[in-house]
C-alpha cells in the first residue's frame, strides 16, 4: 500500500544513486559505520516522521552515495549482509564445524 508516496525511495539528488533502505537506528548505525570505514561519502534521507522518536521508521530512511562509490558500496554491504548470515564456524566445505578436535561425530 502506497500512503503519500513514501513506499519508494524518491529520484535520487542530482550526482547521487540509491544504495540501500534500513528501518532502524542500528541497521542505520551499522551501513554508517560500514561507508564511513571506507571512507565513502553518504547522504540519509528519512522517509515520513523518520524513526528519532521511536528507534524504527515504517516507511524507511534511505541512503545514497556518488555515482562512482555505489559499486564499492554495494559489495561492502553485501560481503557484511553474508558474514552476518552466518551462525557459526563453518569448516572449508561449508559444513559448520562443531568445534570439536577429536574426530567424534556430533
Amino acid at each position: 500500500m502506497d500512503i503519500f508516496g513514501l513506499d519508494k525511495p524518491k529520484r535520487p539528488p542530482e550526482g547521487l544513486e540509491f544504495l540501500t533502505t534500513v528501518y532502524d537506528n542500528a541497521e542505520l548505525a551499522v551501513v554508517r559505520s560500514i561507508l564511513e570505514g571506507a571512507g565513502i561519502p553518504y547522504l540519509i534521507k528519512e522517509r515520513g516522521i523518520g524513526s528519532t522518536v521511536t528507534g524504527y521508521s515504517m516507511f524507511g530512511t534511505d541512503i545514497y552515495v556518488r555515482q562512482e562509490d555505489l559499486e564499492v558500496a554495494s559489495g561492502l554491504l553485501e560481503s557484511d549482509a553474508d558474514e552476518g548470515a552466518g551462525n557459526g564456524d563453518h569448516n572449508e566445505d561449508g559444513a559448520r564445524d562443531s568445534g570439536d578436535t577429536t574426530g567424534n561425530p556430533e
